[in-house]
């Protein structure tokens, strides 16, 4: 995959503030069915952020990342910062650009895992029915948003901009699904290590289910002393639409769902990739989004095919970043799965 692109020099626009680690978090991440309980709560599709300058799947250059921040804001560990900026670094990038008049417009989508929800027949991926609260205006389209270091998933819906998205999807090879014979979730590293070399936020002593909390959530509220470890916060539930105030108290209501699951990448080639590479995929934001956990456990490990998110306004947007991941990590996916991508984008 590496050199098929020029690299790409990229502001960094979104870096955590340095902070211990912690505990990583009580939701297990179900798609992969995960493993063992880190920390306080515990994760079992293990996210942290990787990286001390090794070139990964994305070209990362340069040493550790060094994180901004407002810190903590008091003994309740109520802090106001987001994430401070990061020098520019070059990057190889496997997206398709100037497809909509941006550099570097277009990544790669994600393959949900689909475990119990069914797909609408008609796959038009048009808005959500009902009403509901007023969206983050934070969040971006895929298309905006080719590293996955910016919040949410944005719909697609202008012509132009669907039309790039299945110009994204074209590119995604296919291919039959091998066996799941020998997956475990430990062949993707330890579950949201701060050390995957290669993906956004490496070492930075956060961990990266964490990085992703602060990356989605608004009024972030952090563990006394630490501006890493998110305590409380709010969450736009990019799958259902809905508005979710997690206290880690209750952490399993937020998971952090792989667009394209651990075992969906193991069966289309992920069992052929050495072991830092899997871990690169199992810790890379762009693969990565905060959820609400019972869309994630609905998911499972499915594809397109299988599963779409319910709030139909942002299943282009889903299908497109489901493209960008497997264009990331030349991984194919299903004939029937490519086909479903493109129909929610119009095609």
């Amino acid at each position: 995959m590496r050199g098929r692109f020029p690299g790409r020099d990229r502001a960094r626009a979104a870096n955590p503030g340095t902070a211990a680690s912690g505990a990583y978090g009580a939701a297990a991440d179900r798609d992969h069915g995960g493993s063992g309980t880190p920390g306080g709560g515990g994760t079992a599709e293990g996210d942290g952020p990787g990286g001390s300058g090794v070139p990964g799947a994305r070209g990362w250059r340069g040493g550790a990342r060094t994180r901004g921040g407002s810190g903590v804001r008091g003994a309740d560990g109520t802090a106001g910062g987001g994430f401070g900026p990061e020098p520019a670094r070059s990057r190889v990038r496997a997206g398709v650009r100037g497809r909509t008049g941006r550099a570097g417009a277009v990544v790669l989508t994600a393959l949900l895992a689909a475990g119990g929800c069914s797909v609408d027949p008609d796959g038009s991926g048009g808005p959500s029915a009902g009403g509901g609260p007023a969206p983050d205006r934070r969040v971006v389209s895929p298309l905006r948003n080719p590293e996955g270091t910016r919040p949410g998933l944005a719909p697609v819906t202008s012509d132009a901009d669907r039309a790039a998205a299945r110009a994204v999807i074209e590119r995604v090879a296919v291919k039959g699904p091998g066996p799941r014979t020998g997956y475990d979730r430990d062949r993707f590293g330890h579950a949201w290590t701060d050390t995957a070399d290669g993906v956004p936020w490496a070492r930075n002593g956060c961990d990266t289910r964490n990085d992703l909390l602060r990356r989605d959530g608004r009024e972030l509220r952090f563990r006394s002393g630490s501006d890493c470890v998110v305590i409380a916060m709010t969450l736009s539930d990019p799958y259902t639409g809905q508005r979710v105030e997690w206290r880690k108290e209750k952490a399993a209501e937020v998971q952090i769902d792989h667009v394209v699951p651990l075992s969906y990448s193991w069966r289309m080639g992920a069992a052929r990739w050495p072991e830092d590479k899997r871990e690169r995929f199992a810790n890379d934001a762009l693969n990565l989004l905060p959820v609400l956990g019972r869309a994630n456990t609905a998911k499972r490990d499915s594809g397109p095919a299988a599963w779409l998110p319910p709030n139909r306004s942002v299943r282009c947007a889903y299908t497109l970043r489901f493209a960008q991941v497997t264009l990331e990590y030349d991984l194919p996916v299903t004939a029937a799965d490519k086909a479903m991508m493109l129909r929610q984008c119009g095609g």
